[in-house]
């Protein structure tokens, strides 16, 4: 899909205060971006970032960073982090970033980051383009690179073919499938505690079925 290009939104990003600008020099320091020392939880693919906002609100003994490739797709989030700080609500414990996720473990060190989410991420349908899926053995190696002891990666989708890829790719690349469901919504232990994504919540009114993996190294 075509993203639209909004005039101004690389702009924008870039004079956001938050926004973290050349996140390469966080590396192994991200404790200190924060106001707290708190574990440190990722988004890839964050989209316009109502998830984290939901889960920062609803975690504040949690630090949040969230990733997107996008400009005019960030600015969306930003906008509303805006409105947010605008009657009040400033969140403390989250940041965005404009970053390839290929470049993960340029930015983040070794056992990092505790948490990464993956929520309806592009299933790049065709084979030819298979290493570009965020749960492909590629990405699974990055994500083990900067995963701490007991860390683990959730991921959501409604696409049936990318989730069955995804459990495959778990299996392969030697991971720990902890949990996963089919029909998130209906599986009663696994959708305790669930925040939905914008995502999320369009396709299940359609009567799509959530998928939902947790996984680690």
């Amino acid at each position: 899909m075509r993203l639209r290009n909004i005039p101004g939104a690389k702009d924008a990003v870039l004079e956001s205060p938050f926004t973290i600008q050349e996140p390469e020099a966080h590396k192994g320091m991200w404790a200190a971006a924060f106001p707290k020392k708190q574990p440190l939880h990722i988004e890839v693919g964050m989209g316009k970032g109502r998830f984290l906002m939901d889960m920062a609100r609803l975690h504040p003994e949690i630090n949040y960073v969230g990733i997107e490739m996008y400009d005019s797709v960030l600015l969306r989030a930003l906008q509303k982090r805006e409105e947010l700080a605008a009657a009040g609500e400033e969140l403390p414990n989250l940041f965005f970033m404009r970053m390839d996720a290929r470049n993960l473990p340029e930015v983040f060190a070794k056992e990092e980051v505790d948490r990464i989410y993956l929520n309806f991420s592009d299933p790049w349908p065709k084979a030819r383009h298979a290493k570009r899926r965020l749960t492909s053995g590629e990405f699974l190696a990055r994500y083990r690179e900067i995963l701490g002891k007991g860390g683990a990666v959730e991921f959501k989708t409604d696409n049936r073919e990318l989730f069955e890829f995804s459990l495959e790719e778990v299996k392969e690349a030697g991971w720990t499938l902890l949990a996963h469901t089919f029909d998130l919504h209906h599986n009663e232990e696994m959708v305790k505690g669930n925040v939905m994504t914008e995502y999320e919540e369009k396709f299940s009114s359609m009567g799509n079925p959530i998928c939902k993996l947790i996984c680690r190294p």
